[in-house]
């Protein structure tokens, strides 16, 4: 028996559930996203720009071509060009499909001037990137060549790096909780031989150093692996392994004096000079695609109950009772939740209620919940809490789903 057919596949599970699919006039490693799917990532993506708004990140938009002068002076051109796109004509000039958010983000800053004040200046950005990736190398949405990325950068005073990266980590601890997501390990990304790292010894022990110092301040055990940084610094990469128990990265923090000085970043400091800011490099779920897919495979399907495509399925016992069923589902649906009617029509009961095994929330209708105005309530898990008012249940699961976190009932 091969690892696919003991351990979920999110490339399977994600076609039978319906929420991705591939076509070879797209081409490979460019999956689009059905209708469930879509409310899926949209879900995730909506929840990661709420948590960064709370810790007092701006978002902002940056385009997804830039021209190649750009990744000529972040330094991608000369150690990534490999994984890039070719640059096309344009006139002129040669622009390039970006394989990263950084550059980007390094011009918004640099278009105005800054103060020590305003630091620390949290940017961030759920933006496409491209990158190359061989054919071979492609896998459902784990390894796509159009990628979404939940990316952001503080740009920050020395003082205030160890902090930033901290707070990051925490960020991504919080994240994993609401999401149902372990990290197996943190691990302590270092440079190792050849020529794809940029020079600048100083700068790398500095970055290090730093790095060290935030694992150490956040009391998380952690690995050294060489050879696993970025070009351009060192990085923290939390480990995360599906049911076969491959190791991949999912959410990373890094610290970076590379690019600051590469597009001469500055600030006013307070003795009135020009100080050149620290770059960290965060993102809380990594690409949105690896955490779709890591959250596939981890739940088997049942996502926690605010993140399901349908988080409310109500079963009405008979054709009399379909009246007050979707009069439910529409009372649901104006309380903001994912709701969806499932009639006699549909098969029986049971079946029904089979067919809507990985729905947090089952209510069923019949003749005597109709007529006291109740639902019976079904949690996906198993437990039934019993008959409540229509109303009640659907305060308990709104006040559910808005807390977001694993648990189905209080």
């Amino acid at each position: 028996m091969d690892d696919q057919t003991r351990f979920p596949d999110h490339r399977r599970l994600g076609r039978e559930l319906g929420l991705f699919d591939t076509d070879p006039l797209m081409g490979a490693g460019l999956p689009y996203w059905l209708p469930d799917g879509a409310v899926v990532r949209h879900t995730l993506e909506e929840y990661v720009r709420d948590a960064e708004r709370r810790a007092g990140y701006r978002h902002v938009y940056s385009p997804a071509l830039g021209k190649r002068e750009l990744y000529e002076i972040s330094g991608h051109w000369d150690h990534y060009s490999d994984d890039m796109y070719p640059p096309m004509k344009l006139g002129a000039e040669e622009v390039v499909l970006r394989p990263s958010l950084c550059p980007h983000h390094a011009l918004v800053y640099r278009s105005r001037s800054h103060s020590y004040r305003e630091l620390p200046l949290r940017i961030a950005e759920l933006g496409t990137m491209y990158r190359a990736e061989l054919s071979g190398v492609l896998g459902g949405l784990t390894r796509v060549r159009a990628i979404q990325l939940n990316d952001a950068h503080i740009f920050c005073t020395l003082d205030q790096a160890v902090e930033e990266a901290r707070a990051a980590l925490e960020l991504i601890s919080r994240a994993y909780a609401d999401l149902g997501i372990e990290a197996v390990r943190h691990r302590l990304s270092l440079p190792g031989a050849g020529g794809k790292y940029v020079a600048g010894p100083e700068l790398w022990q500095r970055a290090t150093a730093l790095l060290r110092e935030v694992l150490d301040a956040s009391g998380v055990a952690y690995e050294e692996a060489e050879g696993e940084a970025a070009f351009y610094g060192p990085k923290i990469d939390v480990q995360v392994a599906d049911p076969a128990g491959r190791e991949s990265t999912l959410s990373t923090v890094q610290i970076d004096f590379h690019q600051p000085a590469r597009f001469d970043l500055h600030y006013i400091g307070a003795d009135g000079a020009k100080h050149r800011p620290v770059m960290v490099h965060r993102s809380v779920i990594g690409s949105v695609e690896r955490a779709v897919a890591h959250l596939v495979e981890a739940h088997r399907g049942a996502f926690p109950a605010w993140l399901a495509p349908v988080q409310l399925v109500v079963l009405p016992v008979a054709e009399e009772q379909v009246g007050p069923a979707a009069a439910m589902v529409r009372e649901a649906v104006a309380l903001g939740l994912r709701a969806e009617l499932a009639g006699p029509g549909d098969g029986t009961l049971g079946a029904r209620i089979r067919a809507a095994c990985l729905v947090p929330y089952q209510a069923v209708i019949g003749a005597r919940e109709a007529e006291a105005g109740l639902a019976a309530v079904r949690l996906r898990d198993g437990r039934r809490p019993g008959a409540l008012p229509v109303p009640d249940l659907l305060g308990r699961i709104t006040e559910r789903v808005a807390a977001r976190g694993t648990a189905l009932w209080d």
